[in-house]
């Protein structure tokens, strides 16, 4: 089917674009594997990620890092893998960086590496932002050797 869609469907614009990707990939189906979970919302109708949010109360030590639980596990449509990437204020005001995410189609729980680069602790309430998911296609060829 999803095939079709794409055989069938001429892209004139980014408007006709978008409007191709929300009918191939409608719903991101999200499970919360807690209370203390928190859906990941845009928080404008034209954000290309979804702000993630943290499960604990967790101290990201001085100049270390640490592993935030989201306790969510997240569907994503095929064809597609969720990145893990800094919120751009977090990161300038308190020097936090997100360690490479990738979040794939296993749908195992949704953690997020928070590197601290500055010199003071940094605390992590839960319900914070703490990063962003953007979804994006990709492709998967299979590998050949080549002589």
């Amino acid at each position: 089917m999803a095939e079709e869609k794409i055989t069938k469907f001429a892209v004139q614009n980014a408007a006709d674009l978008s409007k191709f990707i929300k009918s191939y990939i409608p719903f991101l189906n999200v499970r919360r594997l807690s209370d203390k979970a928190t859906l990941p919302k845009r928080m404008f109708a034209h954000s290309a990620g979804y702000d993630i949010f943290s499960a604990r109360d967790i101290t990201v030590p001085a100049r270390g890092k640490a592993i935030i639980p989201t306790d969510l596990s997240i569907d994503l449509p095929p064809g597609t893998y969720g990145r893990i990437a800094a919120r751009s204020g977090v990161a300038w005001h308190h020097s936090i960086d997100v360690g490479g995410g990738v979040v794939d189609l296993d749908k195992n729980p949704v953690f997020v590496i928070l590197f601290n680069h500055s010199d003071v602790d940094f605390e992590v309430k839960i319900g914070d932002n703490i990063a962003q998911l953007v979804i994006e296609l990709h492709a998967t060829p299979e590998v050949v050797e080549v002589y």
